[in-house]
């Protein structure tokens, strides 16, 4: 059931197998909104327009601007830079944050600072107290972490929200309807099984096995949070779509 009554589709850009929308798929559903997955990686186009009244752009193993190895990344920023434009709500998750800030003005580097891997302690700054989407969130959530590249610098104008001891630009809002994170608040404990153990090995990073272990300790509080956080991201976009047989005044 939605808050509002009203019901809205959501364009989802995924950019590889194993990162899709996890859990917001239901959190998302909960309050009116249903995805369109565009399997990017596969070949599926991105849309030259943006005609849903959300866009969601999740993470991957990509730069924002690594256009070689993922062509279809010119075309899904030109989605976000129309979805500024016209305040149409955002979502940008790992990659998909990381791309929100490279186009609205702010630095993406790769393999830059120290790399995050596993449930990690959040920080909310002060900013997050009056944000529609991070207001009244625990002080310190744990998220998964899973990157090695960092925004190291945010927009002008953008709204720093959530840092961690590592990675500074955690999460953060341009304009006043697109958020980017580095997390994944998408993803559940048991995703981390399916990671790489060489890539892990790589950076230093414990095992799957113990990651997991430790993100199941957190999992009940980190579900709670982020599930507030899909369901508020949500009522933004139904907010803008009026409910079935409604008319305009």
């Amino acid at each position: 059931m939605t808050v509002s009554g009203a019901t809205a589709t959501a364009l989802v850009v995924q950019h590889q197998p194993g990162e899709g929308l996890g859990r917001w798929t239901e959190w998302l559903a909960e309050r009116g909104v249903t995805p369109r997955v565009v399997h990017a990686y596969e070949g599926e186009p991105v849309p030259d327009r943006l005609e849903h009244p959300a866009l969601i752009v999740l993470g991957g193993a990509h730069l924002p601007d690594d256009d070689v190895d993922a062509p279809w990344l010119p075309a899904t920023r030109e989605l976000v830079r129309q979805a500024l434009a016209e305040e149409t709500p955002m979502f940008g998750i790992c990659l998909g944050g990381q791309m929100l800030a490279q186009v609205a003005g702010g630095d993406v580097r790769g393999n830059h600072g120290t790399p995050e891997f596993g449930s990690t302690r959040l920080s909310l700054r002060p900013e997050a107290a009056t944000d529609p989407v991070f207001r009244g969130l625990p002080a310190h959530p744990a998220a998964i972490e899973n990157h090695v590249d960092a925004i190291t610098a945010l927009p002008a104008g953008a709204r720093w929200l959530v840092r961690s001891e590592h990675c500074p630009y955690q999460g953060f809002r341009v304009g006043p309807a697109a958020w980017g994170v580095q997390f994944h608040p998408e993803a559940s404990a048991e995703h981390i099984r399916g990671w790489n153990r060489d890539r892990l090995d790589r950076h230093g990073a414990p095992a799957p096995e113990t990651l997991h272990a430790l993100a199941l300790r957190d999992e009940p509080t980190a579900t709670d949070t982020w599930r507030t956080v899909a369901h508020r991201f949500a009522d933004v976009v139904t907010a803008t779509v009026r409910p079935p047989g409604s008319r305009p005044h």
